[in-house]
């Protein structure tokens, strides 16, 4: 039996091979998929993609799979909604074969008739505006004649008479025995052509000032804008466009408008100049209008009705396709006997879940309805095996925030275990306030309390962070709100439940300074006291406790990541790391810093008032350790330069032990084990399934079902290293070197604690007294609500925005660098390969179908 599976270590892994008959493989694999407990090996890492055994079968779901991504694209461009996926229940058995053919043959036929419509719909929507286009030509047009016929001699005169010889010409056959009641004459009479059309109003005046230099003058243009807005039917955008003509003599010269018109974008029409003729026209126009709205009215309702018929299934459609074409691509990774017609898999699971996978596929294979059972062959090696951490929605992501920087090596101590506590905990030391921490804990309550509609909502990239790690801010505004009653700070106020135990003078008189005294036999209860708020010397107070409890909290947590060091040497029987380097670096460690600690601690517990004497100062005490040995300028305790003295050779006397032990222990083991013919580790062993064991007993296939059968053997591909001493002599070196330089800056990181504290704190402060506060000091009653209403919401903004937001987030970064450097380092491998198994849920999570 595997040990019960705890967040202290990865779960025990089993290297399995299973024989499958190759009827029920694609069942099988789905099964499997569901269960999202077995991480599949690649068999055949040198079969490219197209030599696979089912690339036909998957090249067949990738063209269903654009089909309905196609129907998808159609459906937002009709803004149709589409059934979302979570109303779909995940089953675990598989759909079968002819379903999936049978969605294939749907899916064709939708896509050829949702094409045909699309394909008429936009035919008709083109002739939709063509038509519109040309009726407002005809209308604008219209003036353009009328104005034009009564003003032939302007149109003369537009042109330049050197360059247009011909208009005299025109201008006499204007006048000539042809001309009507009025002297006028048709264009066409005059010798003079027109183009009319539609262009885009942006390029208006790029279509003016080719013309002008292109047919340097000899034209007379007219246009007006068109007051609605076109829509392009290809690109659903809408577009404001003028309807012009242009009146020139000359075919050569209307055949290079029209080509100059055409090049811009500008749609050209026919008009008739007779105005009986346009009015036909018109008429025509408006009543093909009316024909095809009524057939895009009927093409747009057809093509809606089968939209919205397909979006009831089509995310189902959509999990469907995706998970079978990751069952494909899964069965790939088999290898095939030909022979026995058996698909032949190896994957790593929990061992703890080996009873659920062999029931998975037992109820598989009754189903089938198969006398042949599918054999789980458990597989003993010496391979690395992934790193699987179980974990449930509230610690999956303090896990993660171990993985961001490193997988544990496969069963080595998990760092996520104790950042459940320490990660919060040390933010709340840089963020405490009961206030801001209780405004944290009802943000992360409100998103627990509604957690199941907000996971089936469509989240932006910020709000599913916070959502994401809603039980991380519930613990960081929980332990906030813990740190916050000892500081007794809430929104920089102070909390007065408890009488305090300082007392003032009773005779204060105005602007005297006075100093408060101790009550005789009571202390405050719980945390810090109120009275220290109204001190002048608050802040120098206040400094000196949070920079020496930074100190005793950098040391306590260093201390217990140090002794994981050891948790971890002794799971691995590694018996040299104990000795060459936890015991030593605990040694060092303690005697400095520990040693540091305990000065504090005593510090804060001798009454140096009552000896008449004023502390020393710790910070040059360390200093002076180093610098002169032996030597007390201000002297803490009797005997102390000698314990100084004493604690620093031991602490020197570790570092050789660190550099040396390890390196020549492991070269004498080396070459003790080569002198008397130890087998390396790179020689293969094999142990055939059906073969006798050591024992001289016989490994038989142990059943535990009718269907599924368990084998155990031993595989021979072992990983090993060569014995290297160079490289084991420059990798301890350069640890030891880290870990002594770190020792001394990783304590001075821990000031990062009291530096955010103190910033958090007198920022409140600060918001407190330039808004709400100044609201309290005002004379007048009603000037005093009145402020104390506007102030309130400027003040709230910005403590969400700045105290709670932006703090929170600075506060939250120091916490995750003092985990990931201060603490990991001092004992996390970090090697590990994370266990990816194949599961249809991470698979629709990493890309959901809505």
């Amino acid at each position: 039996m595997a040990p019960r599976d705890t967040l202290f270590r990865s779960s025990e892994m089993s290297l399995t091979q299973l024989y499958i008959a190759n009827e029920i493989g694609r069942e099988v694999v789905s099964a499997l998929g569901e269960l999202g407990q077995v991480q599949f090996r690649d068999l055949n890492p040198d079969t490219n993609a197209f030599q696979r055994t089912f690339t036909k079968e998957i090249r067949r779901l990738d063209n269903v799979e654009r089909q309905l991504r196609y129907f998808h694209a159609q459906m937002d461009k009709a803004s149709i909604p589409m059934r979302s996926s979570s109303e779909f229940s995940d089953t675990l058995a598989a759909p079968l074969a002819s379903e999936i053919d049978e969605l294939a043959e749907r899916s064709e036929s939708l896509e050829q008739r949702i094409a045909s419509l699309n394909d008429s719909y936009e035919t008709l929507k083109k002739r939709e505006v063509e038509l519109t286009e040309w009726r407002w030509v005809l209308r604008e047009a219209g003036g353009f004649f009328d104005r034009a016929h009564s003003h032939t001699e302007e149109i003369r005169q537009s042109f330049d008479n050197d360059e247009a010889p011909l208009l005299r010409d025109v201008e006499q056959q204007s006048r000539g025995p042809n001309s009507d009641a009025q002297g006028q004459q048709s264009f066409l009479e005059m010798n003079i052509g027109f183009v009319a059309g539609v262009i885009p109003r942006d390029r208006i005046g790029a279509f003016e000032r080719i013309l002008w230099r292109t047919l340097r003058g000899n034209l007379y243009m007219n246009q007006s804008e068109i007051p609605e807005a076109i829509i392009d039917p290809t690109t659903n955008e809408e577009s404001h466009k003028n309807v012009f003509v242009i009146f020139a003599h000359g075919k050569s010269i209307i055949a290079k408008i029209r080509k100059i018109s055409e090049s811009l974008g500008a749609s050209l029409y026919n008009v008739d100049e007779n105005s009986e003729l346009r009015r036909d026209q018109i008429h025509e126009v408006n009543t093909r209008l009316g024909d095809v709205g009524n057939v895009l009215r009927n093409t747009k309702n057809t093509l809606d009705a089968e939209l919205t018929q397909i979006a009831r299934s089509l995310a189902a459609w959509m999990i469907i396709v995706k998970k079978e074409k990751a069952v494909y691509d899964t069965l790939n990774k088999f290898s095939y006997d030909q022979a026995r017609k058996t698909l032949i898999a190896e994957a790593w699971c929990p061992t703890n879940s080996l009873g659920l996978i062999k029931s998975t596929l037992q109820d598989v294979n009754d189903r089938a309805g198969l006398s042949v059972p599918t054999i789980v062959n458990q597989i003993r090696t010496n391979k690395t095996p992934p790193t699987y951490m179980r974990t449930n929605k509230f610690t999956q992501a303090f896990q993660t925030i171990v993985d961001a920087y490193g997988i544990s090596k496969y069963s080595e101590a998990n760092p996520g275990l104790y950042t459940i506590v320490t990660f919060p905990f040390l933010f709340a030391v840089m963020f405490g306030d009961f206030g801001h921490g209780a405004l944290m804990t009802m943000a992360a309550a409100a998103m627990i309390f509604w957690e199941r509609k907000l996971a089936k909502t469509k989240l932006d990239e910020l709000t599913y962070m916070a959502f994401y790690g809603r039980y991380i801010m519930l613990m960081m505004g929980i332990f906030s709100m813990y740190t916050g009653l000892l500081y007794n700070d809430v929104f920089s106020k102070s909390f007065t439940v408890f009488p305090s135990q300082w007392q003032w003078p009773d005779d204060i008189k105005q602007g005297q300074t006075v100093e408060a005294s101790l009550k005789t036999g009571y202390r405050f209860p719980f945390g810090l006291d109120w009275n220290w708020h109204e001190a002048e010397n608050s802040l120098l107070f206040t400094n000196s406790l949070k920079m020496k409890m930074s100190i005793c909290l950098g040391w306590a947590h260093m201390t217990y990541a140090l002794c994981l060091q050891y948790v971890n040497a002794r799971h691995f029987k590694s018996k040299v790391d104990v000795i060459g380097n936890f015991i030593p670096g605990m040694i060092f460690f303690q005697s400095i810093f520990g040693y540091l600690v305990l000065t504090i601690i005593y510090k804060w517990s001798v009454d140096w008032n009552a000896r008449g004497q004023s502390p020393p100062g710790l910070l040059n005490m360390l200093i002076f350790m180093f610098l002169s040995p032996g030597t007390v300028e201000e002297q803490l305790y009797p005997g102390q330069a000698s314990v100084q003295v004493l604690l620093l050779l031991l602490a020197v006397i570790q570092v050789p032990i660190m550099l040396f032990f390890k390196p020549f222990y492991l070269r004498w083991e080396h070459n003790r084990a080569r002198a008397l013919g130890y087998r390396g580790l790179g020689e293969p062993s094999r142990v055939s399934a059906l073969e006798d064991d050591a024992d001289g007993n016989r490994d038989s296939m142990a059943s535990d079902g009718e269907g599924v059968a368990m084998i155990a053997q031993d595989l021979g591909d072992e990983e090993h290293e060569e014995f290297d001493f160079g490289e084991i002599m420059i990798h301890q070196v350069i640890h030891t070197i880290e870990f002594c330089l770190n020792c001394i800056s990783h304590t001075a990181s821990y000031l990062r604690l009291w530096a955010l504290s103190l910033a958090h704190q007198q920022l409140s402060i600060v918001l407190w007294d330039m808004t709400i506060g100044g609201a309290f000091e005002q004379e007048s009653a009603t000037m005093r609500v009145i402020m104390i209403v506007v102030t309130f919401y400027l003040w709230f903004t910005l403590t969400i925005a700045i105290l709670c937001v932006m703090e929170g987030t600075s506060a939250m970064l120091h916490s995750l660098r003092l985990h990931w450097v201060e603490a990991m380092s001092k004992h996390f491998m970090g090697e590990g390969i994370p266990f990816t198994p194949f599961s249809f849920k991470t698979l629709l999570e990493e890309d959901p179908v809505d």
